[in-house]
C-alpha cells in the first residue's frame, strides 16, 4: 500500500452508472447476479481506495494529460468474499487528488473513454 486509505469519493454520473449496472444485471441475470456485482463493485471502491496504483491499474492512452486512472473490475474479483461475478465487464475510471480518489465513471469495458470523458 501507498501510504494511508484514500476518502473514495464517488461523482453523480458514476452513482447513476452504478444503479443503471446493478437494474441492467437484475433484469438480464437475476437479483442474486445484480447482487454478485454490487458486492465487486463496492470490494474495487475499497481497494483503490486502499491504493489508487494498484496492480491492474492503467492510465489510459489519450487521457493521460487528464489525470485518468482506470481499474478493470476483474483485477477485484478474486478479493470478493462469497460467490464470484464470473466476467465482469466494467472497470472504473478515477482521478487522484490529495488523499482523495474521485470516480467519475464506472464504464463498460467496451465503450470509448475518450467521449465520455470529452462530452
Amino acid at each position: 500500500m501507498n501510504g494511508p486509505p484514500y476518502e473514495i469519493v464517488v461523482a453523480a454520473m458514476a452513482a447513476r452508472d452504478i444503479a443503471k449496472i446493478l437494474d441492467k444485471s437484475a433484469t438480464d441475470f437475476g437479483e442474486e447476479a445484480a447482487q454478485r456485482y454490487d458486492a465487486l463493485i463496492s470490494q474495487a471502491l475499497i481497494d483503490i481506495g486502499q491504493d489508487p496504483h494498484r496492480p491492474g491499474v492503467a492510465m489510459p492512452p489519450g487521457l493521460r494529460s487528464k489525470g485518468f486512472y482506470i481499474y478493470h473490475l476483474s483485477s477485484s474479483r478474486d478479493r470478493v468474499v462469497g460467490p464470484k461475478v464470473r466476467s465482469p465487464r466494467h472497470f472504473l475510471l478515477y482521478r487522484i487528488k490529495p488523499s482523495v480518489v474521485e470516480v467519475s465513471r464506472v464504464l463498460h469495458d467496451r465503450r470509448d473513454l475518450a467521449r465520455h470523458i470529452l462530452r
